[in-house]
């Protein structure tokens, strides 16, 4: 900790180097916020992802796309993670311990539970790397646009070194103190966006059967004091039954839901909405829409039986996706 590693790694790049960036996971996500990065033309940008085809992408894009974990984080000044599970986190923990040198910066930006992100602070200080917890809120259709808020704890010096980069790749960003503070604080976006993305598809559900024009809903309604965000954002997907590629991926974000959850627990947080927007998500799931975009809970919702109809005996009789007809 402390300045004299910042200081250590700038005396060895040149007046000129732009700085090395690595990033670890190609994903949805990891691939547009890289995207971004490499567009300013202002860092040395390369990746690693476990999957070939991702690392053959991200080559074809112009990036350096190297074949292992260890050369990348030998190669980079700062190391950006965009990792699905805290397994996945883990395995990356050992390749940046062993391999990236002393003084590097890791901006984690992974939705993980925050014991996961503490240890992996505390794993990485005792290499004498620096981790910020700086997860992003927004969507993949977000993130390849830029429009990211990132939440970004951890020590003011590391901080520093990595506010250039956060700043390429986000729409805004927020220095919260100490590292664990990002994850708490997108606990409480994701438990929005949850329930703020079922409260949507209700309303466009009810809007349709009302035999309104859902598209003049979308402009009407998304222009008044009853819009959100993902009104906006996931409102057209759900209008016309668009729900691949998933942007967020309906398994993924079960994985965030799990983690909001405990956390209310732990914390001793009443949390009704967001309960009764996690069953829906389970319903989803229950149904076989592991792939399929979050805004699929439009469909879910439109399955369940309506007022004064009987239940159906035993499991729901899902339908496919497909058969809904997009809105004239």
């Amino acid at each position: 900790m402390g300045a004299r590693r910042p200081r250590r790694r700038e005396q060895v790049m040149t007046a000129t180097a732009r700085p090395r960036v690595g990033f670890v996971g190609l994903g949805v996500m990891g691939s547009a916020m890289a995207g971004n990065v490499l567009a300013t033309g202002a860092f040395e940008v390369g990746g690693f992802d476990i999957d070939a085809d991702r690392r053959r992408a991200f080559a074809e894009a112009g990036a350096v796309a190297y074949d292992d974990l260890a050369a990348l984080a030998a190669a980079s000044d700062i190391v950006l993670t965009s990792l699905p599970s805290a397994a996945a986190f883990a395995a990356v923990l050992d390749g940046l311990a062993e391999h990236a040198r002393p003084g590097t910066v890791v901006v984690e930006t992974s939705t993980l539970d925050l014991r996961t992100k503490l240890d992996g602070a505390a794993r990485l200080a005792g290499a004498g790397i620096e981790m910020l917890d700086a997860p992003v809120s927004g969507t993949g259709a977000q993130a390849r646009t830029g429009d990211l808020i990132a939440y970004v704890s951890g020590a003011p010096e590391a901080i520093e070194r990595a506010r250039s980069l956060v700043e390429a790749f986000t729409r805004a960003h927020f220095e919260l103190g100490d590292v664990g503070k990002g994850t708490l604080m997108k606990l409480v976006a994701n438990h929005l966006v949850a329930v703020h993305n079922v409260a949507a598809a209700e309303a466009l559900g009810f809007a349709q059967d009302l035999g309104l024009d859902l598209r003049q809903v979308l402009a009407a309604v998304g222009d008044g004091a009853g819009a959100s965000r993902m009104f906006g954002v996931r409102g057209p997907d759900m209008v016309q039954g668009r729900y691949e590629p998933a942007s967020i991926r309906m398994d993924v974000f079960a994985k965030d839901l799990e983690i909001i959850g405990t956390a209310a627990a732990e914390a001793g947080t009443a949390t009704p909405l967001f309960d009764a927007a996690r069953a829906v998500y389970r319903d989803g799931l229950s149904d076989g829409l592991v792939a399929s975009d979050t805004a699929v809970v439009f469909e879910v919702l439109r399955r369940q039986p309506r007022p004064n109809e009987p239940a159906p005996s035993g499991r729901r009789e899902s339908t496919s996706i497909t058969d809904r007809k997009e809105q004239p």
